[in-house]
Order: C-alpha cells, then structure tokens, then sequence
C-alpha cells in the first residue's frame, strides 16, 4: 500500500508589517539563514537555497516551482503552517492566493501552529507578541473560516474527511469540547465529518488522541525526548562553546546530536497502541534562528536520510487505504536546517535520495 508523503511548509518568506515592526523593516526567514556562522569545524552553515534561489512567497512563479519541484521527486503535497490568533492570520498572503487562485494545482492540508508568538522564537526574551487566547465563539469562528479551505478539491482528505491538524493540542482548554464544536460545524456547513490530527510535539506528548477527541496523530521530528543523551561533554563540547562565545553568540547551543545515531534510535521504536502517522526529517540545525538553545543534529547526510525514510516506509502499516501518511518535517524550515528544497551544498540529493525511498526497490 503505498504511502502518502506531506511536507510541511513555512510560509514565512515574504514581508508583513508585523515582522517589520518586531524585526526590522524587510525582514523574513531569510535574514536570520544569511546571518548564520559555522560554530566549529565541519558545522555546515549558512544554508543556502540553490535551485530556486532566495524567493518571495508573495509570487505565484515561485509557488508554482515549488509545487513542481516537490511533484518531480515523489511528494504527495505540502502541509502549510496556519497561524490563527483570535480571528487575525499571519504569514497568510501565500496560502490565501494559492487557495483564491487554484494555483499550484498541489495538494495540501493545514497545521494550526497554536502557539503565543514571542521573542523566544528568534532567541530573546519571552516578550509575547501575539497571545493565543481560547473560547467556543472562537473555534466556531475558526472552523468556519477553515471550511474555505476544506472546500477545495485539492484539499487532503482521509475517506472524504479534510485532514486538520493541530500543533499543540495539549494547550486548548477543552479539546474535547473544541473537537466537537468543529465537528458539528463542519457537518452543519456540508463538509462532513473531520480527520482531525493532534501533533506529538516536544511541546504535546504523546498518547492516545481519541481520549482528546482525535483521530489519529502525527509523530514530530526531531523528538528530542525519544533521541537519547545529547553529545554534551568533552573536548568537543568545549571547543564549541568556546567558538560560539568568539563570535559573539549567547548560550547558542543547548546541545548536540548524532544524527546517523537518532536514525537507528528512530527505526527501533515501536509503533505506539494507537493511530499515530510516522514522520521523519532530512536534517536539523535552528542555531541561525535561535540565540539561545539551539539544536543541532550533526553528520546528516542525503543517505542517512533516505535509510530512515526507507525504513519508515517499511516498517509502516497504513491503518486503512488511505490512513497511508507520512510527514517529513520539513520542505523549507531553511532557518533551522531542516529542508528538502536544494541547497547550495546537496543540490538535489535530498530530493532524490526522497524519491529512491519512495518509490524505489528495498535494501538488499
């Protein structure tokens, strides 16, 4: 049975005033990736786009070329972050032209990243920026502008239902209750019932999603709480520390991973008791966007990638035909090295090394 492949999508490469304002007129993710220094020897930084260059979400042509690209090398569609704080969107030109447009011609689906916006993000203090506040009148004034997008005909559906997910559902005051408001609703409006994913973020542990009113989850990468000990100590550790203070950085790195070694870690772990959707990631490196406890998975490569994503793929039993998801976290998460587009180092290999995974003949 062959599995579904999303990508999750940052929209956060264009201007909006809000970001002007909070980081200086012009700013995008792309400023924090130009600014980013290698910490020691071998760290792999800046990441720099290759194929499709330092593009601006606010134009279709480089929609599009994404779309393509990611059709070319096997991926089903794009999971694009949806950020909703009481009614006010951020980030939501990209997705609102690509729904008003019906270009690319890509499927997708939408994650709620139900966080408060703080300074945190970018490695400063916790000031918040925008507050998530919780209340019925809201989900029903979420779900109703949701049903614009459950709409499409491009929209991802599991058995006709609109797959949603939710990034930390941990943080509603009610899931339950929540769940059920958007279901009802949904139904009221003609949509149908709901595939509704809670996310087992470091944020959002894991557990049985229907006790909160799920259908299923989605695992998170990189889930540090399942990676093992980080590379902490040593005369490593010290050299690093001690080049990041050189180049003015703070407290940059929290801690440091293996990322051959997470692989191996993540392909022996059982599958949970309940419906939970793999996921994998192609690398992972947030220092250029945080300050402060950054992360860093070193020795990633386009091989040992594709072995997890193989792996995966194997070990995988979709619970129905179409329950066959699997997410790579993530297609442009540039500021945290985390990204299947090209890069100036790997080219496409991360592309094709997905499509091999895919599509290609097992190992051995």
């Amino acid at each position: 049975m062959k599995a579904r492949a999303i990508a999750i999508y940052l929209p956060q490469f264009h201007p909006v005033p809000e970001n002007d304002e909070w980081w200086g007129k012009g700013f995008t993710e792309w400023t924090n990736v130009v600014q980013a220094k290698p910490l020691f020897a071998g760290h792999y930084q800046p990441h720099l786009p290759a194929d499709l260059g330092f593009y601006d979400l606010r134009l279709p042509e480089a929609r599009r070329a994404q779309a393509d690209l990611a059709r070319k090398y096997g991926i089903y569609g794009f999971c694009y972050y949806h950020y909703w704080f009481n009614g006010k969107r951020m980030l939501e030109r990209p997705f609102d032209e690509v729904l008003a447009s019906g270009e690319p011609d890509f499927p997708f689906c939408l994650c709620w990243a139900n966080e408060d916006w703080t300074r945190v993000w970018y490695g400063q203090d916790a000031e918040i920026l925008l507050k998530q506040e919780y209340a019925e009148a809201d989900d029903l004034a979420h779900i109703r502008w949701l049903v614009r997008a459950f709409r499409d005909r491009r929209y991802i559906r599991i058995d006709d239902k609109p797959v949603f997910l939710v990034y930390n559902a941990t943080n509603l005051p009610d899931p339950r209750r929540t769940t059920a408001i958007w279901r009802e609703e949904a139904r009221r409006l003609g949509i149908g019932d709901l595939y509704l994913c809670k996310v087992e973020s470091n944020l959002d542990r894991p557990g049985d999603p229907t006790k909160l009113g799920f259908d299923a989850a989605v695992e998170f990468q990189p889930d540090r709480a399942a990676c093992g000990p980080p590379l902490r100590r040593g005369g490593l550790w010290r050299v690093i520390w001690s080049a990041a203070h050189h180049l003015g950085f703070s407290n940059n790195i929290n801690s440091i991973y293996d990322y051959p070694t997470v692989v191996e870690k993540m392909l022996r772990r059982p599958a949970p008791p309940y419906k939970r959707f793999p996921s994998v990631m192609p690398s992972w490196d947030n220092t250029p966007r945080r300050k402060r406890g950054a992360s860093i998975f070193k020795n990633a490569t386009p091989e040992a990638y594709e072995r997890w994503l193989r792996g995966v793929i194997e070990k995988f039993t979709p619970y129905s035909p179409e329950e066959n998801l699997i997410f790579i976290n993530a297609w442009n998460e540039w500021a945290e090295g985390n990204h299947l587009e090209p890069c100036q180092k790997w080219g496409l290999k991360y592309l094709e090394a997905t499509q091999r995974a895919l599509t290609g003949p097992r190992e051995g």
